[in-house]
């Protein structure tokens, strides 16, 4: 497990390139029959990818978390981006197409991935944060979820936000999480721009052509800075920094959330004037 630290804003603002790719980008979660998982020190949460090709793979705790089991203090959501695949959960098996989800509560001793057919295997992306209370495991399909029509094709932003975890459809301690797609010919997300001080959010970029990248926008928005996002990478955004993004074509991204509530409204905007 990769260990990710903290970084003020205040440092942030002389980073290079390199530097802010380092701190904030997650490359290679998806490498075939391994899992990789980044442990960031910001609200504790854990941002990972598997793919089960020749074997099942399961999700351990490692030393990093001083634990008898991954979930023994903490709860997990898992969304397949690849081909179907199967996720057991303490003997419980569920099956999982491309863009189905699972929440997994506090408690459940033992998580493993498997794919249904090694020449399509599944990608697995999961966020993982810390849990006062066990919820019920809940498998969770994309056509029942709450979703949001936005944006339009004027803005080149018209986009579907389907809301997986979050308060009123599954219930979780305070994981928050969700998909983004774009229509064809809108390439925004998230703008305008905001700030959530009460919890930080990664983002999984994906359904991009290899040529084809995501100018993620990131700092504060009187000091923003960017980062080139290609295919199946992620990108983690502290509390203080915006998380926007523009296209080469349409995408979509998994977001995910932590910290102090799971007000999915609870957003600090800042004016399009006002971003520099």
């Amino acid at each position: 497990m990769e260990l990710r630290t903290a970084s003020s804003p205040r440092d942030v603002k002389h980073y290079d390139t390199e530097r802010l790719r380092e701190e904030f980008l997650i490359d290679d979660l998806f490498t075939d029959d391994k899992v990789k998982m980044v442990y960031s020190h910001i609200d504790r949460i854990i941002t990972g990818g598997a793919v089960p090709v020749t074997k099942a793979l399961t999700l351990d705790a490692g030393e990093e978390l001083r634990a008898e089991y991954f979930l023994e203090r903490r709860e997990l959501g898992i969304i397949n981006i690849g081909g179907e695949g199967t996720v057991e959960v303490d003997g419980e098996v569920y099956e999982l197409r491309t863009r189905d989800g699972l929440y997994v509560g506090r408690g459940s001793k033992s998580i493993k991935l498997s794919s249904k057919d090694c020449t399509k295997p599944a990608h697995f992306y999961f966020n993982s944060c810390p849990a006062h209370t066990a919820y019920p495991t809940v498998y969770i399909r994309p056509e029942d979820c709450v979703h949001q029509e936005l944006g339009s094709q004027e803005q080149a932003n018209s986009r579907t936000i389907r809301k997986y975890i979050l308060p009123g459809q599954v219930q979780s301690c305070q994981l928050v999480m969700g998909m983004t797609t774009l229509n064809p010919g809108s390439v925004w997300n998230t703008m305008p721009c905001h700030t959530h001080d009460r919890r930080m959010e990664v983002y999984l970029y994906f359904d991009m052509p290899q040529d084809a990248f995501v100018v993620h926008l990131m700092g504060e928005g009187s000091e923003t800075r960017h980062i080139i996002m290609r295919n199946e990478q992620a990108v983690i955004s502290p509390s203080w920094s915006i998380h926007s993004g523009v296209g080469t074509q349409a995408y979509t991204f998994i977001w995910g959330m932590c910290g102090e509530n799971q007000d999915f409204d609870d957003m600090d905007g800042i004016a399009m004037q006002d971003v520099k």
